[in-house]
C-alpha cells in the first residue's frame, strides 16, 4: 500500500485537516448530546435518580468535564512519548468504551454508577484528544493557513453541537430508549473515522524530529509539501525547524516539566500561561451557561413546552454553526488579537452579543421579558461562535514552542475543563439563587478580559511556528513588550529566519553554550 494512500501535498493536508475537524466534531456533538437527553422521560425512568433532581442532572452532565480533565492528564504526562498520532486513536478507541459502557445501562442494575462511568470513559477519551489535536494540527499545516484550518476545526464544535440537538429532537418522537440510546450511539461513527484514518495519515513531523528521527521526519515534510526529499524547500524547512529545536534546547537534553516554568530567550512560563488564559477565560465568560442550559429558560422562564423548548435550542445551535464559520474568513486577516478583542466587547456589551440584554430583560421577571432575555442570549452565542469558540484552541497550539508544546498544549486543555466544569455546576445554583444577575456576573467577567488581552496577547497572525520563537527573544532581550515586539518584528521568508537565527545566535538560547554533536551532524547532513 503507497504511504499515506498515496497523498501528497495540498490533497495530504486536508486529509490531515478533515480528521481534526471531525475530532473537534465529535467534541461538539459529545458537548449537547444530553442537553435533550437529561430531562426526558425515557432517560430518567432507566435511571430514576435523575427525574426531577436537578443535583443529579447536573452531576450527570458535569461528571463527563472530570474525564476530560484527566484525558488532558493523561496527555500531559505521556504525550509527548506516545505522539500526536497515537494519542489520538487512543483517545477515540477509549470514547467507544465509554459509549459501550453507557449504552448498555438497564433499570434495576445499578444504571446510575454505569452511566457516571461511562461518560467518565468518554470524557478521558475527549480529553485526550482535545490535547492532541490542535497541536497536531498546528505542526502539520502550513503557515499560511495554520490559522484557517484550526479555526475550522474549533468552529466544527459548533456544528457538533447542533447535530446532537436535532438528533435529540429526532427521536423525541419514538418515546422509547432510542431517544437517549441512539444519540450517545451515534458517537462511535465519528471515532471509528479517526481510528481509521489516523492509522494511515502522518506522524507530525515537528515530534519525529524532536524523537531524532530524522529520515521519517524528512519524509513527512516532503509529504506535506508535495516536494521530494531532498528539494532545497523540503531541506530548507527541516533546518528551520531543527534551529527551532536547538533554540529552545530540545536537542541534548530531554524536554521535562521544568521546562514549562523556565523564561529567558524562549519564555516558556509566559507562553504556557498565555496559551492557558484563554482557555480560562473561554469558559469563564459564560458560554456553557448558555450552551447547556438555554432549553431550561425557555421551559422554566419562558413557560414553553419541552417540544418548543427543543426546537428553540436547536435554533439557537443553528445561529451558533453560522457565526461559528465566520472566524473562517477572517481569522488570517484580522488576526488573533482583533478577534480575541471584538469578541470579547460583543459578549459583554448589548448591541452585538446579548449578556447585558439577558440580565436586563430578566429583572422584570415577566414572560415577556423573558423572551427578551432569550433573544440576548442568541446574539451571545452568535458573538462567542464567531470568535472564542475557535482561538483558544489555535492560540496554545501556536503560542507555545516545540519543546514544550505537547505539555503546554495539555495544561490549557486541562485549565478548559477544570473550568467548564466550575461553571456547568454552578449555573444552575446561580440561576435559582440571584436570577438575572448571573448574567449580569458573567457580563462583568468578560469586561476585565479587554485589559489582559490588549497588554499581553502578541499577534501570531502569518507567523511560522519557528518564527514566533523570535517575538519573544526579541521582547526579553529588548525589554520591550512582547505585544511591541510581534508588531516590530517583520514577517519572515524561511531563510530569513535561517538568517535571523543564526546572526542573533539564538540557536543557543536555552541549549548548551556549545551546539551538541548531534546537532552539528544533523545540521551539516542538511
Amino acid at each position: 500500500m503507497a504511504k499515506f494512500l498515496g497523498l501528497r501535498g495540498e490533497r495530504l493536508g486536508f486529509a490531515v485537516s478533515f480528521i481534526c475537524t471531525t475530532g473537534f466534531l465529535l467534541f461538539g456533538y459529545d458537548q449537547g448530546v444530553m442537553s435533550g437527553i437529561i430531562t426526558s422521560p425515557e432517560f430518567n425512568s432507566t435511571i430514576p435518580e435523575t427525574k426531577d433532581n436537578s443535583t443529579m442532572q447536573g452531576f450527570v452532565t458535569a461528571i463527563y468535564e472530570i474525564g476530560c480533565l484527566f484525558g488532558a492528564v493523561v496527555v500531559l504526562f505521556t504525550g509527548e512519548a506516545l505522539g500526536r498520532r497515537k494519542a489520538i486513536i487512543s483517545g477515540a478507541s477509549i470514547m467507544i468504551l465509554g459509549v459501550i459502557i453507557q449504552v448498555t445501562a438497564y433499570a434495576g442494575h445499578q444504571p446510575l454508577a454505569q452511566f457516571a462511568i461511562g461518560r467518565i470513559v468518554t470524557g478521558i477519551g475527549n480529553g485526550m484528544n482535545t490535547s492532541s489535536i490542535p497541536t497536531y494540527q498546528a505542526e502539520c499545516a502550513k503557515t499560511k493557513n495554520r490559522g484557517l484550518l484550526i479555526c475550522i476545526a474549533g468552529g466544527s464544535i459548533a456544528f457538533g453541537t447542533l447535530i446532537s440537538y436535532w438528533l435529540n429532537y429526532g427521536v423525541s418522537y419514538t418515546k422509547s430508549d432510542i431517544v437517549w440510546r441512539l444519540p450517545i450511539s451515534f458517537q462511535v461513527i465519528f471515532a471509528l473515522v479517526i481510528i481509521a484514518s489516523m492509522t494511515v495519515l502522518p506522524e507530525s513531523p515537528r515530534w519525529l524530529l524532536s524523537k531524532d528521527r530524522d529520515e521519517e521526519g524528512t519524509f513527512v515534510i516532503a509529504a506535506l509539501n508535495g516536494e521530494a526529499i531532498d528539494s532545497p524547500k523540503t531541506q530548507l524547512e527541516k533546518r528551520v525547524i531543527l534551529d527551532s529545536m536547538m533554540a529552545a534546547g530540545e536537542i541534548g537534553s530531554k524536554s521535562s516539566f521544568r521546562d514549562l516554568l523556565t523564561n529567558g530567550k524562549t519564555q516558556h512560563l509566559r507562553r504556557v500561561i498565555l496559551g492557558a488564559s484563554s482557555q480560562l477565560m473561554q469558559q469563564i465568560g459564560g458560554c456553557n451557561a448558555v450552551i447547556y442550559y438555554f432549553p431550561i429558560l425557555f421551559e422554566s422562564s419562558i413557560g414553553q413546552s419541552r417540544n418548543m423548548s427543543l426546537i428553540m435550542g436547536g435554533v439557537n445551535m443553528v445561529i451558533y454553526a453560522i457565526f461559528a464559520t465566520t472566524s473562517w474568513f477572517i481569522i488570517e486577516r484580522a488576526g488573533r488579537r482583533k478577534l480575541f478583542l471584538w469578541g470579547t466587547v460583543g459578549q459583554m456589551s448589548a448591541i452585538p452579543s446579548g449578556m447585558a440584554i439577558t440580565f436586563i430583560c430578566l429583572i422584570p421577571g415577566t414572560q415577556a421579558a423573558a423572551k427578551g432575555a432569550a433573544v440576548g442570549l442568541f446574539l451571545y452565542i452568535a458573538s462567542f461562535g464567531a470568535t472564542w469558540l475557535p482561538l483558544p484552541w489555535l492560540y496554545p497550539a501556536e503560542v507555545n514552542p516545540l519543546r514544550t508544546r505537547g505539555k503546554a498544549n495539555a495544561v490549557s486543555t486541562i485549565t478548559n475543563w477544570l473550568f467548564n466544569f466550575v461553571v456547568v455546576m454552578i449555573t444552575p445554583v446561580m440561576i435559582d439563587r440571584i436570577g438575572w444577575g448571573t448574567y449580569l456576573f458573567f457580563a462583568v467577567v468578560n469586561a476585565c478580559f479587554l485589559p489582559f488581552i490588549y497588554f499581553f496577547y502578541p499577534e501570531t497572525r502569518l507567523r511560522s511556528l519557528e518564527e514566533i520563537d523570535f517575538i519573544f527573544a526579541k521582547g526579553y532581550e529588548e525589554k520591550i513588550s512582547y505585544v511591541k515586539a510581534a508588531k516590530e518584528l517583520p514577517l519572515l521568508s524561511p531563510e530569513e529566519i535561517e538568517e535571523y537565527a543564526i546572526h542573533h545566535g539564538f540557536a543557543y538560547a536555552s541549549g548548551p553554550e556549545k551546539p551538541t554533536d548531534l546537532f552539528v551532524e544533523r545540521r551539516k547532513s542538511n
